[in-house]
């Protein structure tokens, strides 16, 4: 949990959470309710054609003592580009953004917030000793994450063992820094985050996770092909 007092911890009121939510009419209710307790901004960042903002919108309306933002745009701005839009939109110390999918629960993203007294990002991970999977990924998913990690060492030399979990916490200042360098707007956004913060000489810790697969995943092969090309055109201009 986050800490509430003024004795050097991090209080929710400075944390922004960021929830990109593209087509998300069959989750997103159950998603409010689980962020419904944050104590610091939620912002909604909807580019689909359902009914997903009129839904948050609603429940805003419902729950005025929370502070909701929902953020709609006309046209796709893939996952990299509603993350992006959603952080420049906090205005916290803090900013972390999770799926729209409730893989990550609420008390995680708070524990990742935690980190953040000592470092200038915190991202969860699967693949790491402490994390907790009470339901895995498919076989062919994991194999799939695995060589995607491999590809990831060895074009951009970070040493994470999951960038692409969909939890992760940062300090504002850091993101300023590399925010108007990103180019990627698909699901490569992570792996170009975290390559532009370690250039930058910002300190990312990776911290085990508890995380739950929902069978529903937005991430289909055209997506996965995509991101490797996206990841060799980053690296190689």
């Amino acid at each position: 949990m986050l800490d509430d007092t003024d004795n050097g911890g991090v209080s929710p009121a400075d944390c922004t959470l960021v929830v990109p939510a593209y087509n998300e009419e069959r989750r997103i209710r159950s998603v409010l309710e689980d962020v419904s307790g944050f104590g610091g901004d939620l912002v909604f960042v909807c580019d689909g054609t359902d009914s997903t903002a009129a839904i948050i919108d609603a429940f805003a309306a419902d729950h005025p003592s929370l502070s909701i933002r929902c953020l709609t745009y006309p046209t796709r701005l893939g996952k990299g580009g509603g993350v992006v839009a959603g952080m420049e939109a906090a205005a916290t110390r803090y900013v972390g953004y999770m799926d729209a999918d409730g893989s990550t629960a609420l008390a995680e993203m708070e524990r990742l917030f935690g980190r953040l007294t000592a470092m200038d990002g915190a991202i969860g991970s699967r693949w790491v000793e402490g994390s907790i999977l009470p339901v895995r990924q498919g076989f062919r998913r994991r194999v799939e994450s695995r060589l995607f990690n491999f590809m990831v060492r060895a074009l951009f030399g970070l040493d994470y063992r999951d960038t692409q979990c969909g939890a992760k916490a940062f300090r504002k200042d850091a993101l300023e820094e590399v925010l108007p360098s990103i180019q990627s707007t698909g699901f490569e956004f992570d792996v170009e985050l975290l390559w532009r913060l370690r250039q930058s000489g910002c300190r990312v810790e990776e911290v085990p996770i508890t995380w739950e697969n929902r069978d529903e995943s937005k991430v289909a092969t055209t997506d996965a092909k995509a991101m490797l090309l996206g990841m060799i055109r980053l690296r190689f201009g």
